[in-house]
């Protein structure tokens, strides 16, 4: 998570620059990225034990 996300908070009395907005969609794509890998990595994990039974 970087600095901004840290402090930036989405309101109505602050409007972000284009660069903070960039760089918020930026860590919500990366932890969206790292979900989905972890939630593949238990998938395969659940299959892998199904099959060895």
């Amino acid at each position: 998570m970087t600095e901004v996300s840290k402090k930036y908070r989405l309101n109505s009395m602050e409007e972000p620059t284009d660069e903070m907005l960039q760089e918020l969609m930026e860590d919500v794509a990366k932890a969206a990225r790292e979900s989905s890998a972890r939630a593949e990595a238990e998938k395969q994990r659940r299959l892998q034990t199904v099959a060895q039974q």
